[in-house]
C-alpha cells in the first residue's frame, strides 16, 4: 500500500499511540538521507543546463525541490508501505512475526536494485507496532526527458523506463509496478519458505542427533553410576582387605619371630639329643667299663662274710647306683623325646599357619590389584566424560538412592507399625 509518508514518524523522532517505545530498539534503519540533499544529487547538473538555456529569467527554476512541492503534477517523493500478514496471523511479538520480518528483510535487500530510477533515501523495518511492516520513501526520475530538465521527477516516466507502460485506466504504470513488487515479495516469501524447509530438515536431523546423544549420554551415565556403584563398593572392600592384610602381616611377622625362636630350641634340643647319642655311643663303645672297674663289681664275699651281710653291704649298694643311673637316664630321654615331639608339632603347625597367611596375602594382594584397575578405570571415565560431568553423575545417582530410601522407609515403618 501507498502512503502519505512521514520521514519524521519513520525514523521515531516521534511515537504515535499505536507504538511501543520499548519495542523501538528493535526496528531497523536501512537509510535516512535528507531528502533536499538527494534532489541536488539527482537533478542540480540537469538544472544548471536547463538555467542556462532559459533567455527569460521568470522561466530560470532556483530551487527545483521547492519547485516540485509547490506543484501540482509531481510529488516530491512516494512512499509504499509493505507487510505481510495482520496482528492475528503474523503478530510482531510472536515467531510469525519473526518470520514476516525475515520476508521484509530480504525484500528491502534487493529493492533498490530492481528499481533503479526509484531514488531510495528513506527506509524503515518497523516492530514496535501490532504487526511487522517496512516504509520505503523513494524520489522516482527519469534521465533525457525532451522537456524541462533533461533529468527530472517523473513517476510514470520512471516506472516507464522500468518496462511498465500501463495503457489501460485500471492498469497504469504504477499498479502494473505495484502487482510485480508483490509478486517479487511472494517468490521472496517462496524462497524463505524453501530456505526455513531446508532449515526444519537440518533441525530434524540435529535433534535426531541430539537424541541418539541423548540415549548414549544416558547409556554412559548407567555405565557411570554402575563404574561408580562397584569402585563404591570395592574401594570398602579395598580399605577391608588392607587392614586385614596389614594384621595378617603383623600376625606372619610375629609367627615368624615365634618360629625363629622355635628353631633356635629345635636346634638346641638335637644337640641336645646329638649328646645324648653321643653319650650313649660313649656307653657302649666303654661298656667294659662297667665290666671291668672295680665300682661297678661285685666283691666276693669275705671268709667269715654272711650271705646277709654280702647282700646289704655289697649287692645291694651296687644294683641301687645302677637303678639310679637307669632311672635318670630313662627319664632324660623321655623328657627330651616328648619336648622334641611338641617342638616339632608347634612348628609344623606354624609353618601350616605361616602358609595359609601367605596365600591370604597373596589373594588379597591379587584383589587390591582388581580394585586399582577399576579405580583406572573410573579415571578413564573422568578423562572421556570430564570430572565435572562424572562427579555430576554419581551427586544425581546419591540424590537417586536417598530418593528411593526415602520411599522405603515410610513402607517399613508401616510394616512395623502393623
Amino acid at each position: 500500500m501507498t502512503g502519505k509518508g512521514s520521514v519524521n514518524h519513520n525514523s521515531r523522532k516521534f511515537h504515535a499511540k499505536n507504538t511501543d517505545p520499548e519495542r523501538s530498539c528493535l526496528n531497523m534503519k536501512y537509510c535516512n538521507e535528507n531528502i533536499k540533499d538527494v534532489y541536488h544529487e539527482l537533478f542540480d547538473e540537469a538544472l544548471t543546463r536547463y538555467n542556462e538555456k532559459q533567455t527569460r529569467s521568470d522561466r530560470r527554476i532556483d530551487d527545483y525541490y521547492e519547485k516540485i512541492c509547490s506543484g501540482k503534477q509531481e510529488k516530491p517523493f512516494h512512499e509504499i508501505i509493505l507487510q505481510i500478514g495482520n496482528k492475528d496471523d503474523m503478530g510482531a511479538k510472536t515467531e510469525e512475526g519473526q518470520l514476516a520480518a525475515k520476508i521484509l528483510d530480504k525484500y528491502m535487500q534487493d529493492f533498490q536494485r530492481r528499481n533503479p530510477t526509484l531514488r531510495v533515501f528513506s527506509a524503515y523495518l518497523h516492530m514496535d507496532e501490532q504487526t511487522p511492516h517496512i516504509h520505503i520513501d523513494f524520489v522516482p526520475f527519469i534521465r533525457n526527458s525532451k522537456r524541462g530538465l533533461d533529468t527530472r521527477v517523473s513517476l510514470k516516466g520512471a516506472l516507464s523506463e522500468q518496462g511498465f507502460k500501463g495503457g489501460t485506466r485500471g492498469m497504469t504504470e504504477w499498479n502494473e509496478w505495484i502487482e510485480a513488487e508483490k509478486q517479487e515479495r511472494q517468490k521472496e516469501v517462496a524462497e524463505l519458505e524453501q530456505t526455513i524447509s531446508g532449515s526444519k530438515e537440518e533441525l530434524f536431523d540435529i535433534l535426531h542427533q541430539q537424541i541418539a546423544a541423548g540415549q548414549e549420554t544416558e547409556q554412559i551415565r548407567k555405565e557411570g553410576e554402575a563404574i561408580r556403584q562397584e569402585v563404591s563398593e570395592l574401594t570398602a572392600t579395598n580399605h577391608l582387605l588392607k587392614e586385614q592384610t596389614e594384621t595378617l602381616t603383623g600376625d606372619k611377622e610375629k609367627l615368624l619371630s615365634e618360629n625363629e625362636k622355635l628353631e633356635k630350641q629345635q636346634k638346641k634340643l638335637q644337640q641336645e639329643l646329638n649328646k645324648m647319642v653321643q653319650s650313649k655311643e660313649v656307653m657302649e663303645r666303654n661298656i667294659h667299663a662297667y665290666d671291668e672297674d672295680v665300682k661297678w663289681q661285685l666283691a666276693e664275699p669275705g671268709a667269715l662274710m654272711s650271705a646277709k651281710a654280702y647282700r646289704d653291704k655289697k649287692a645291694l649298694p651296687l644294683v641301687g647306683k645302677l637303678k639310679e643311673v637307669v632311672k635318670n637316664l630313662t627319664i632324660k630321654c623321655i623328657q627330651l623325646t616328648e619336648q622334641g615331639k611338641k617342638l616339632t608339632a608347634k612348628l609344623d603347625g606354624q609353618q601350616k599357619q605361616i602358609s595359609r597367611l601367605t596365600d591370604k596375602v597373596m589373594e588379597q594382594s591379587d584383589t587390591i590389584e582388581r580394585l586399582q584397575e577399576k579405580t583406572s578405570d573410573l579415571g578413564r571415565l573422568e578423562r572421556h566424560l570430564g570430572r565435572e560431568q562424572v562427579q555430576l553423575i554419581v551427586e544425581r545417582s546419591k540424590a537417586l538412592e536417598q530418593a528411593e530410601r526415602a520411599i522405603k522407609r515410610p513402607k517399613r515403618a508401616f510394616e512395623m507399625s502393623r
